[in-house]
């Protein structure tokens, strides 16, 4: 099945395969694997204490390795320890390579030294990111080694390290062979790296991009921005970074070493935002919390808000189809559930378009204030439903995957004259949607307004325009489907699903 897999990545324009043959669970004929391989192969048999599954005994390892230098592999992987021992023979290139599960060590710049040393070709350096700063500390050694190095993290927080170790100089990253078989925490599938973040295009000169939130995992703003910077054949990629609370500051103090243009920012750093930023934007200032930054040329950092715009927009079509109504929001009772960043651009956007404003939260101290700001009532969370409103709004995550059978507003309460915004998109159908529409109430989802803020910060990010239509098509279908690859064109398509091998995953190592 690896010879298989193998040939399958060489079908596509796999450049460089990794062998795992510590995944290999019958005796390894390296001669036939080397001799029949399609493509250029780094050869590798990890041990546990290295994140690999070699069950026999070191003694056959390091002979496994020797052999596949004597049979003239392409590149063989060595981890310090052994490195002396194997000597360099035949075109046989090495790499000198370390793991580290737990953490980035403090050491990285004097360890790199003594790797280099080992005779080493490329050195490869894989650490667990617990800090969005070891991103960049990794992807500084690819950028100012002498010898070739592949350096980035493991984990959710290091996903952007293997996305943007080629745009620091590193002679090629690490994918998988499917979203099915990763091999270590964080890493991708060669598909979703070159499908949907173009790896193979991303260069010194590439603006980056991307969406900043904890959790990150589920935004699919990647597939938006992404698609449009290959329809508009733009040098720009877009990427999910996720940062704790805690270390936001110091990721924006990052952003431009790390080719940051601009930001999408989510919860839960919508306010934070704001004191990061040199020039907040009027909007940023009236609703206090920003979802957009801006890295300029001059050194200034902007603070932009898409939500409110977007909100209001969808409201007001909701409210009047024909759009004959100077002021269709005015003298309406709106109820917002919720009271952070998106509450906030809410109530503000409604506050100016003249609707009578009530807030709940589960906090009633953070509703009170949030309500304050405004000039609206706060309600205690318990007594929402006393509001009888022309237009709920949820501001929460309640009903978000994978919390899928929870509502923050129960069904009987609801009536055929409301309008009902819920602001979670994924799923869209959310259960407050569903007893919307069952009741007929005219709904707004979060889908919409995601499309409709996603198409404005592209704007803001690159001065270019992306159809409200096709955008809203494309992610309507993402969200529908388990999981999308996208196709040449940037249309999402179901990714194949991979069958388990005996062998094990083969992972492709993409130039």
């Amino acid at each position: 099945m690896m010879m298989a897999d193998h040939l399958e990545l060489s079908r596509e324009g796999v450049p460089l395969v990794e062998l795992r043959l510590d995944y290999i669970r019958r005796a390894v004929e390296i001669k036939r694997l080397l001799a029949e391989r399609p493509t250029p192969v780094v050869v590798t048999a990890r041990r546990p204490s290295d994140g690999g599954k070699w069950r026999g005994s070191e003694r056959d390892r390091v002979m496994l390795l020797r052999s596949a230098v004597a049979e003239g592999a392409d590149y063989v992987d060595l981890e310090m320890d052994v490195a002396g021992q194997i000597p360099r023979y035949g075109k046989t290139k090495r790499i000198v390579s370390y793991h580290n599960f737990r953490e980035t060590p403090a050491d990285l710049e004097s360890l790199h030294r003594s790797m280099s040393e080992l005779d080493a070709d490329i050195v490869k350096i894989a650490t667990m990111a617990n800090d969005p700063h070891d991103n960049l500390r990794v992807l500084r050694l690819c950028r100012d080694a002498k010898v070739p190095t592949v350096a980035f993290c493991m984990g959710e927080i290091g996903t952007p390290s293997r996305l943007l170790c080629g745009r620091f100089g590193a002679p090629f990253t690490y994918a998988t062979f499917s979203d099915e078989r990763q091999l270590a925490p964080g890493q991708l599938s060669w598909r979703t790296m070159r499908k949907l973040y173009r790896y193979d295009s991303i260069g010194p000169n590439t603006q980056v991009f991307g969406v900043v939130a904890d959790p990150v995992a589920h935004s699919l703003s990647p597939l938006v921005h992404n698609r449009g910077f290959r329809l508009l054949d733009l040098d720009a990629v877009y990427l999910p970074f996720r940062v704790p609370k805690e270390h936001f500051r110091e990721f924006v103090a990052d952003a431009r070493e790390l080719g940051i243009r601009g930001l999408s920012v989510t919860i839960p750093h919508k306010e934070e935002a704001i004191r990061c930023a040199t020039t907040p934007e009027s909007e940023v200032v009236g609703i206090r919390a920003a979802n957009t930054l801006l890295f300029e040329p001059d050194g200034r950092i902007v603070a932009a808000n898409t939500d409110a715009p977007a909100a209001i927009a969808s409201l007001a079509k909701a409210f009047d189809p024909t759009g004959s109504v100077e002021r269709p929001l005015a003298g309406k009772r709106a109820l917002l559930l919720g009271t952070g960043g998106v509450a906030r651009a809410l109530a503000w956007g409604l506050a100016r378009a003249g609707a009578d404003v009530s807030i709940s939260g589960r906090n009633f101290e953070h509703a009170e204030r949030l309500a304050k700001d405004f000039d609206a009532r706060a309600v205690d969370w318990v007594a929402k439903h006393s509001v009888r409103p022309d237009l709920v709004v949820n501001c929460t995550p309640v009903g978000m995957h994978p919390h899928v059978d929870e509502s923050p507003f129960e069904k009987q309460f609801l009536k055929s004259h409301m309008v009902v915004f819920d602001t979670v998109y994924n799923p869209e159908q959310t259960l407050l949607i569903k007893h919307a529409r069952e009741l007929e109430c005219r709904v707004v989802t979060g889908t919409e307004m995601f499309v409709r803020q996603a198409v404005l910060q592209f704007e803001r990010f690159t001065g270019r325009k992306l159809s409200k239509r096709q955008t809203l098509e494309q992610v309507r279908r993402a969200i529908s489907a388990v999981r999308y690859d996208e196709d040449e064109n940037g249309s999402p398509t179901p990714a194949p699903t991979a069958s388990p091998s005996e062998s094990g995953p083969t992972d492709p190592v993409e130039t």
